[in-house]
Parts: C-alpha cells; sequence; structure tokens
C-alpha cells in the first residue's frame, strides 16, 4: 500500500478528509522522529513499538573498487510488532 492509499482509507475509517489525514500522519512520523533523536522508544499497545537503535561506525569494503570506507555512527529505528498484531496476521492467513 502505498502512501496516498493509507492516507485515503485511513481518513474514511475515522471520517477524516485527506488533508487532515495527511497532516495527522505527517505530525505521527515527526513525533517518531523527535523520538527516536532523544533515545526513547514509542509504543502503541495492540500494534507494536518503534525502538531507536544505534549503530557504531565501522570499516565496509567497496565491493566494485575493494577500497575501505569508514562509515559513520547512526540512529535507525526498528519496528517490533506486538504479539497481538502478529497474532491478528497469522489468523487472517489461515
Amino acid at each position: 500500500m502505498d502512501n496516498k492509499t493509507f492516507i485515503e482509507t485511513l481518513g474514511r475509517k475515522i471520517n477524516a478528509g485527506k488533508e487532515e489525514t495527511a497532516e495527522m500522519v505527517a505530525s505521527l512520523c515527526k513525533v517518531l522522529a523527535q523520538a527516536a533523536l532523544e533515545g526513547d522508544s514509542v509504543t502503541f499497545p495492540g500494534f507494536g513499538s518503534f525502538e531507536p537503535r544505534k549503530r557504531l561506525e565501522r570499516v565496509a569494503v567497496h565491493p566494485g573498487s575493494g577500497k575501505r570506507m569508514l562509515i559513520p555512527p547512526k540512529i535507525s529505528l526498528t519496528f517490533r510488532p506486538s504479539t497481538l498484531l502478529k497474532q491478528k496476521v497469522r489468523d487472517h492467513e489461515q
């Protein structure tokens, strides 16, 4: 599902317009990004949690040239689905 379809579907579910729904989704992304920068995780009961993970700097080898490169540290956001969400997906598959 692409972003446009997601916003339309969510808007129908909550009886809101496309602009309002798009603003809510953008705000949610901003809050998640800010929490990740602060090192906080964000948990949605019944859905899952977004947790920031700090990756340390490392040395990698470029496959084409064989040159060694230093990759700087970065923060990545990981998602861990809740047990309830996993169960709903499993039940729906059957």
